[in-house]
């Protein structure tokens, strides 16, 4: 039987896909502000009356004040949310993904400045997604210097991974954040509709709440919370659009003086000291905006820059200009507290845009735990935060995830913040920190990516670095200000977190490094004979190494202990790389360990960060398919990728379609979409014929073909999964400091995370677990 040719209908497809109609364009811009712009277009709830809270600044006759916040919101938007982010920062997609560790792993692409274990055959795939990255040959000197600096020094390489790190906690506070100011400052609006009496008694219990519905909702999935979200966040600019269009024309139509940059000079020349400190406020305008490139991987790049520009940019300066209209002829409010958006609505509407504004909260804090969910499974993919239960909730949409154990964690902890600050000013001097940090690290990480991989001149980094760093140190060092009003908050919630990851991450570097360093000869395997000097039964056993190369000092324990051992062994290691996703046709590396008889196979799965892995029967086709692929090759018509760590010649080959596989309902396995969640079962609980279907003109000798016999047994018998289960100890003469970080943080974090994705499900009477003492 002739095999479909598998590689023609992919070169239209992927031109169909780069030709994206204004149609579909639109449909993503329309879905993306329920999601992505929820939490930008919701400031004005709560911006002017950060500024003008406390003493720092008061609403004087001459309006200064007014008019230089204005100008002051303006130009921030103007410059970090549309310049910044729409105009550049979106240009750094790492494989169509973004967020702040998309950009560090960007950076590792094109610099081999990455600390993950076992980067052996790892880094010809990261080399590879570099070069389809559009890098450059020709790199200027200073970029050589640079490039080699990061690559030379490992303190370096420690103090990026330890930077992008403090930028994904400060998102993951961000996160806590924004649910609790965002929707105690839309429930807030009932202190101009009911007594203060009433008030203060309903406010903190309907705000609370509505945080807990918020977060009940996640389980049903960013596709469908954004299309009942994306009409709230319409009706929302449109309501806030026209509210400031009649608030401009009504009370002040020359309020768009106060749009000159000369405002924020006499703002800042008459206020002084206490305009500098009420920018922690007025940076809340931007909030969200770290949003739009953290959630690239769910939209593209055009539908964001339309929605932003077209529909929310307009929207959120008419109603900025409202409100300063608004303000600018009114002097007699009882404090300037009371200062902000509910103030300048027209009384006969406040109640139903208290409703809209309260809609629109909960769709602003969606598109920051949205964020969160992403960031924490792209630490988790690459080894820097424990493994949690990932649930994917579209079968069309990989990037669309929850993660049940964050999402109970952010709610408890939101509640938290609200019920124990209980007003917006403390809430939102600790949201602005919390923002302006992410925005730093933004910032320095895509200065670095201009040079090292856009191949830009150093100096045109630098200008971006100095233009854009400049504003954000004034705004950061404007919310430290702030730190005993509520700002320790994203430190304290960062400084735990980043604890978590550097810990996970330094006990997983040691344990491969102790796998490494005592792993077996593969000279004391090939003395042992093909028979292994135990029996071998019908079947196939995969057993799990986090090893690219040599082999497990576990395996001896199994070969010393079993009596009997499978017919078919292939040393199985299932790796997380620094890509977003991984091609179908790189995703198998296959390899033979001694000579043919042994029937020893290595094999290297790979998945990118965002990659959702295949549930137990595609995935075990996959690999006996790929296995007999690299059998009827004759072990040398793939693109080989040697293992310079071995003497043994051994010689991994990267392939691309494996042998069409038949079982007994006569279908041939295709390359399947993935279902369910992302768990790789290899277990085959039931036993079917299989046959292999190779093409008619395949030229296959005696040797393979009894090869190919042998391992289609070995199938039809079944596969087991054989498990090696780790307990750390720091060994005697490590210093304290090393003891209790491995025998207790590490060792407490292993047991409360959740295990390797694909060993999640297997049924136990199919895998063999054997438990080692690792003294690191």
């Amino acid at each position: 039987m002739d095999l479909e040719g598998a590689h023609g209908a992919g070169a239209p497809d992927k031109q169909r896909r780069r030709r994206e109609s204004w149609g579909s364009s639109l449909l993503l811009a329309y879905q993306s502000l329920g999601v992505v712009y929820g939490d930008v277009a919701t400031s004005p709830l709560y911006v002017y009356k950060s500024a003008f809270a406390g003493d720092d600044i008061q609403h004087s006759a001459g309006n200064e004040e007014i008019y230089g916040v204005l100008s002051f919101v303006f130009w921030t938007l103007t410059l970090i949310s549309l310049v910044k982010y729409v105009l550049i920062v979106l240009r750094a997609d790492d494989g169509g993904e973004g967020g702040t560790f998309a950009l560090y792993s960007l950076i590792c692409r094109h610099v081999r400045a990455g600390l993950l274990p076992g980067s052996g055959t790892d880094d010809e795939l990261i080399a590879a997604a570099g070069r389809k990255g559009g890098a450059g040959r020709h790199d200027a000197r200073a970029m050589s210097r640079l490039r080699a600096l990061l690559e030379r020094y490992r303190v370096l390489q420690r103090l990026l991974l330890l930077f992008a790190l403090l930028g994904t906690c400060m998102v993951i506070g961000d996160g806590v954040l924004t649910p609790a100011v965002s929707v105690y400052s839309a429930v807030s609006g009932l202190e101009l509709s009911m007594e203060h009496e009433h008030h203060k008694y309903v406010l903190l219990p309907v705000t609370c709440a509505i945080i807990i519905g918020l977060f009940a909702l996640q389980h049903y999935g960013t596709h469908r919370v954004g299309f009942l979200f994306a009409p709230i966040v319409c009706i929302w600019l449109l309501c806030i659009s026209v509210i400031g269009v009649y608030n401009i024309f009504h009370w002040n139509h020359h309020v768009y003086r106060a749009l000159s940059p000369y405002y924020m000079y006499q703002f800042l020349k008459k206020t002084q000291t206490g305009g500098w400190m009420s920018l922690g406020g007025i940076l809340l305008c931007v909030t969200g905006s770290e949003a739009m490139y953290a959630d690239l991987g769910h939209f593209s790049q055009s539908s964001i820059k339309i929605a932003f520009i077209s529909v929310v940019y307009p929207a959120l300066v008419l109603a900025y200009m409202g409100q300063a209209a608004y303000i600018s002829q009114h002097h007699s409010f009882e404090n300037s507290y009371r200062i902000g958006f509910y103030v300048s609505v027209p009384e006969i509407l406040r109640w139903p845009v208290l409703v809209i504004a309260i809609l629109a909260a909960v769709a602003g804090s969606q598109a920051v735990i949205t964020g969160t969910f992403s960031i924490i499974k792209q630490c988790s993919s690459l080894s820097c935060f424990p493994g949690v239960k990932i649930v994917h909730t579209s079968s069309t949409v990989h990037g669309q995830i929850y993660i049940p154990e964050i999402n109970w964690i952010l709610m408890v902890l939101c509640l938290a913040v609200t019920l124990g600050f209980r007003n917006t000013k403390q809430l939102a001097n600790a949201q602005g920190l919390a923002v302006i940090t992410v925005m730093l690290v933004t910032t320095c990480l895509m200065s670095l990516v201009i040079v090292l991989c856009w191949n830009k001149s150093i100096f045109l980094a630098l200008g971006f670095l100095l233009f854009f760093g400049t504003i954000e140190v004034l705004y950061f060092s404007a919310s430290l200000v702030k730190f005993h009003e509520g700002a320790w908050v994203p430190v304290t919630l960062a400084f735990i977190f980043m604890i978590v990851m550097c810990v996970w991450h330094y006990g997983t570097i040691k344990k491969y490094e102790f796998d490494f360093q005592n792993k077996v000869s593969v000279n004391w395997l090939l003395n042992l004979g093909p028979s292994l000097g135990i029996v071998r039964v019908r079947g196939i056993g995969l057993i799990h190494t986090e090893l690219v190369s040599g082999i497990p000092a576990i395996f001896s324990h199994f070969v010393t202990n079993l009596p009997a051992f499978h017919q078919v062994l292939v040393f199985l290691c299932v790796k997380s790389v620094p890509v977003p996703h991984v091609q179908p046709e790189e995703r198998f590396l296959v390899g033979r360990i001694g000579p043919k008889e042994y029937r020893l196979y290595r094999v290297i799965v790979r998945y990118g960060y965002r990659d959702v892995q295949k549930d137990d029967l595609e995935f075990e086709k996959d690999l006996v398919s790929s296995i007999a692929e690299f059998i009827r090759s004759g072990d040398s018509d793939h693109n080989g990728v040697s293992d310079d760590t071995e003497r043994s010649g051994e010689k991994l080959s990267s392939i691309s379609n494996g042998i069409p596989l038949w079982e007994e309902n006569g279908e041939v396995d295709a390359s399947a979409s993935p279902r369910k969640e992302a768990n790789t079962q290899i277990i085959s609980p039931n036993r079917k014929k299989a046959r292999f279907v190779l093409p008619k003109n395949a030229q296959v000798d005696s040797e393979v073909r009894r090869e190919l016999q042998e391992l289609m047994d070995a199938r039809e018998a079944g596969m087991s999964f054989i498990l090696g289960h780790s307990y750390m100890k720091a060994k005697s003469g490590s210093s304290f400091i090393k003891r209790i970080v491995i025998n207790f943080f590490y060792e407490f974090l292993r047991r409360n995370s959740r295990g390797p994705t694909y060993a999640a499900t297997i049924p136990h009477a199919s895998t063999l677990e054997v438990g080692m003492v690792y003294q690191v």
